[in-house]
């Protein structure tokens, strides 16, 4: 009788010290955006609304299948990993969500790694050109760095979730792929493009106001040029910062030039985008879409692609800042537009 006593009193202590894995998972922080009354966790098959109080907190539970979510507020987010028994406090770093993010508590690591990939893959590191440009040299030492960094990362991040593990070597692969396997065809374009080369010029482009118009029609100013088309949405989301953008430099010395690399079974999309949503500065239409001789020679293979050309028709950059940059009216004051 003792011994059975004995044993049920160790399995009793066992259980106990055992802390039980909750079928749900807990946020809470709080936003730094003023008047926000909700935001939404966004997942395969999943959407819940988390409720939002007057001074910004939030508390909430989520039951999920463990995966990548997303904390959404429109059109801003921000990228999680959430699965049942997490508990994390989330630290808004500024007033959008995209200003980054600081996770502590259960599932703080994983997600904290998250956060530091995504910063990783919104910086200059992450852009193609920013390796391409360089002479090989320079080149095999930024790479290195940008490798350098991402093992600091992990490194960092012990336990890290197999699945995010698994998600994080992909996407590396393919980056680092894209890069290594890139780099001599696109460094020589580069060099060809390079600042102060003689910018290729497009010919005769239908001009929606009337006629045709040339690049060289245009010597004497400095030529912003948008390569854009009708079916592409982040094209579309530079719309309305372009436009204030003519309106601002109205009368400098420089034209907005926007080229259209829509299909000819797109043309009358084209004209009606134009029509409709008023779009100002000259709007051409290439002769052969993504096969345009000034398309090709440029090498543009994704949109939207933004050229700037001095008034002597030499290239200031082959691929210029956006117009919702705030780098690109640095660069216009810089050369005294």
């Amino acid at each position: 009788m003792r011994n059975i006593i004995g044993i049920l009193a160790v399995f009793i202590a066992i259980s106990c010290g055992k802390e039980e894995v909750k079928d749900y998972a807990k946020i809470e922080g709080k936003v730094k955006i003023s008047n926000l009354d909700k935001f939404t966790i966004q997942g395969k098959n999943y959407s819940k609304d988390v409720i939002v109080n007057k001074d910004g907190s939030f508390s909430d539970t989520l039951k999920v299948e463990e995966g990548v979510f997303a904390i959404s507020n429109g059109n801003d987010r921000v990228t999680l990993f959430l699965k049942n028994g997490y508990n994390l406090d989330i630290e808004f770093k500024g007033e959008k969500f995209s200003n980054g993010v600081i996770f502590k508590g259960e599932g703080s690591v994983t997600n904290n790694f998250i956060e530091n990939k995504r910063s990783f893959y919104t910086s200059d590191f992450a852009n193609p050109n920013s390796y391409f440009q360089l002479d090989k040299e320079q080149f095999e030492a930024r790479l290195s760095e940008a490798k350098t960094l991402l093992k600091e990362y992990k490194d960092n991040a012990p336990n890290l979730d197999s699945i995010i593990v698994k998600m994080d070597d992909r996407n590396d692969q393919m980056f680092f792929g894209y890069i290594e396997s890139n780099y001599e065809r696109m460094h020589e374009s580069m060099a060809r493009l390079g600042k102060g080369k003689i910018s290729p010029k497009f010919e005769n482009y239908e001009n929606f106001a009337g006629g045709t118009t040339s690049l060289d029609d245009l010597k004497g100013k400095y030529v912003y040029i948008d390569v854009w088309a009708t079916w592409c949405a982040p094209c579309k989301a530079e719309i309305p910062h372009l436009k204030s953008l003519e309106k601002q430099y109205h009368g400098k010395n420089i034209e907005f030039v926007s080229i259209s690399v829509d299909k000819q079974d797109a043309y009358e999309t084209w004209k009606q985008m134009v029509k409709d949503e008023e779009l100002g500065g000259i709007q051409l239409y290439a002769d052969n879409n993504f096969e345009s001789k000034f398309i090709a020679e440029y090498g543009i293979n994704a949109i939207p692609r933004f050229i700037l050309i001095d008034p002597d028709g030499k290239i200031v950059q082959a691929d210029a800042p956006r117009p919702s940059s705030p780098n690109l009216k640095d660069l216009f004051t810089e050369l005294g537009i």
